[in-house]
């Protein structure tokens, strides 16, 4: 590794910002990382939260990466068919130590042709659309194959960034990261999983999301047929 880390991660419209902002919290403090928020122009970029954060560099402007990021967010659904984005994911992965995703930004990857073989986690609503790209759906909250890491959803980020940490600085840079952000978590609720939620919880998450997964799921189709 350079004694500079670039550490890029996509901002993209109606990204689900806590995919984002948790991994970019944490490699920040890795030492020697600089943080690259990326996307087509610096214009303001509105998350899914209702709130814009400024991406720092550009497709054209951005330096070749040590490790590239994809978050993820219903804003993915767009992505899927855009070239412009996908032709920079490639370039970028190309020359990255490593290329990794969060939540269903793992799909991006896929659609960029750059999961094929691997295995990968992805957030559990999402994870089934992961062979559409010749990927392997792992059910883990952190998946390593070769070079490409991936978080499964949103939350799983932090987890995500702090196993990254560690291969970038080793194991007592990222503990100590850990330590310095509280990084302990007691949830109130025991259903972040499908399994501990229940089949009927679980149908009436999916029963909300109806027409915006069956969008989803076209947009896959047309993806994995480019």
């Amino acid at each position: 590794m350079s004694e500079t880390c670039h550490i890029g991660l996509l901002l993209f419209p109606q990204v689900t910002q806590l995919d984002l902002t948790g991994p970019a919290q944490i490699l920040s403090r890795v030492p020697g990382a600089r943080i690259h928020l990326v996307w087509k122009d610096t214009a303001p970029v509105m998350t899914d939260a209702g709130f814009s954060i400024n991406p720092t560099t550009t497709f054209g402007d951005c330096p070749q990466l040590d490790v590239l990021c994809v978050p993820g967010g219903f804003g993915i659904i767009e992505l899927l068919g855009d070239t412009e984005t996908l032709d920079f994911l490639r370039r970028q992965a190309a020359g990255a130590r490593f290329v990794s995703s969060v939540c269903n930004g793992s799909l991006v990857l896929g659609a960029a042709g750059l999961l094929q073989g691997y295995r990968s986690a992805c957030h559990w609503n999402w994870r089934g659309f992961l062979p559409s790209f010749g990927a392997i759906p792992v059910a883990e909250r952190i998946v390593r194959d070769r070079n490409r890491i991936s978080g499964g959803g949103v939350t799983a980020g932090i987890d995500f960034a702090l196993a990254l940490a560690a291969e970038l600085a080793g194991e007592e840079t990222a503990r100590m990261l850990q330590l310095g952000f509280e990084y302990d978590p007691r949830p109130p609720f025991d259903c972040g999983t499908p399994e501990r939620a229940g089949s009927a919880r679980v149908a009436a998450y999916q029963e909300r999301l109806g027409e915006r997964m069956q969008v989803a799921q076209e947009a896959v189709k047309r993806a994995a047929l480019a």
